[in-house]
């Protein structure tokens, strides 16, 4: 059995999922969101929860993996910069613990976990809802970050086999 975090990486809102995978079958075990929105807060004091809010996941459930979400380039590049901080940030909490992590793009995640790449966030919180035996809707952040989760739950054994992959870890992709 693997543990499984999924990260949706967000300057305000930081989505997290938590599963389990054996064989085929997913377990749910936790989500939730990492926000900063409660004060006008500094770009260092955002950056800080976003260390603090993944490092006390990690802690908490002992992944044996990561799966993020890639930065897609918008058409506002201060947005795409503040986003990729934010990916960062959740970026070194996990390689500061030594744990392999794979980056998808949203593409990827909702083709894997919905079965077309251009799904809504409705159709993703409700096949995450759907996969995972969820009583209710996820959370759009937790929602995207679980289906972070099962993209590479899906898919990870094609990987290995395959021997591809955009892994990183301790700070240098392999």
């Amino acid at each position: 059995m693997i543990t499984i975090l999924g990260i949706d990486p967000g300057l305000r809102v930081t989505g997290y999922g938590v599963i389990h995978r054996e064989k085929q079958s997913f377990q749910y075990k936790s989500s939730g969101a990492i926000r900063t929105t409660k004060e006008d807060l500094d770009l260092a004091a955002r950056i800080k929860i976003i260390v603090d809010g993944i490092t006390e996941v990690i802690e908490k459930f002992q992944p044996t993996v990561v799966a993020i979400e890639k930065v897609f380039v918008n058409t506002n590049p201060q947005s795409t910069l503040l986003l990729g901080q934010a990916r960062g940030a959740a970026i070194a909490a996990v390689v500061a613990r030594e744990i392999n992590i794979y980056e998808y793009t949203a593409l990827q995640i909702k083709k894997s976990v919905v079965g077309k790449g251009h799904a809504d966030k409705i159709q993703v919180q409700m096949m995450a809802q759907r996969l995972l035996k969820l009583p209710g809707l996820p959370g759009p952040d937790s929602a995207d970050a679980l289906a972070c989760a099962i993209c590479h739950a899906n898919i990870s054994d094609s990987l290995g086999r395959l021997g591809v992959g955009n892994r990183m870890k301790s700070g240098r992709i392999i």
